[in-house]
């Protein structure tokens, strides 16, 4: 069995097929560590597939990047190899985008890859992240993108209602960074096994 993390029960809709055990964190570290822990005795691998956000230029919605590997799934034309970086938070704006890369060479961020890595080092199964990007480097995320995301692993519509409620001129940068997600999903529901 091969042990998916993500962060969103959409994304884990997408990528669940036979023999594949997705877990979504929806920003929960704790039990996302937690779960693949006790999901890690009977898997074999453990990767990170999801979106990420792009740190250097270059890189698109739609895009992947692949870090380590893939196994059972095919890595998709034109994927960019390199390093994913972690975060326990989303990282939101150009200006931190760009200290994340200086920091660490790492050409993409999530918030999964990291626990997933580590409950992988942790159990000795092999590890891979398979990421693709939702946000530019050059695309700051509104407040209300932010805000978006339940602790389980779902979208959270009032929290977003709320955030545009008190802030409406963030509408035009939400329906940017809802177009390129789409863009994100569409790719990741092409991924093959």
């Amino acid at each position: 069995m091969i042990l998916v993390a993500t962060g969103l029960l959409r994304e884990a809709r997408l990528i669940a097929r036979p023999g594949v055990v997705v877990i979504a964190g929806g920003g929960d570290a704790k039990r996302l560590e937690r779960e693949l822990d006790a999901a890690a005795p009977r898997a074999e691998a453990i990767l990170s597939i999801g979106l990420a956000g792009a740190l250097v230029g270059g890189l698109a919605p739609g895009d992947w990047v692949v870090d380590g590997i893939t196994a059972p799934f095919v890595i998709p034309p034109g994927a960019r190899r390199g390093r994913i970086a972690a975060s326990d938070r989303p990282v939101a704006d150009t200006i931190g985008k760009r200290a994340l890369y200086a920091a660490t060479g790492a050409i993409a961020v999530d918030m999964e890859s990291g626990i997933a890595a580590r409950v992988a080092k942790r159990h000795r199964l092999r590890f891979g992240a398979l990421r693709v990007i939702s946000d530019s480097v050059e695309h700051d995320l509104p407040p209300a993108a932010l805000a978006g995301m339940r602790a389980d692993g779902a979208m959270d519509l009032p929290a977003v209602l709320r955030s545009l409620w008190r802030r409406p001129g963030q509408f035009g940068a939400l329906i940017r960074t809802g177009w390129a997600a789409e863009t994100a999903f569409r790719a990741l529901g092409r991924l093959r096994t």
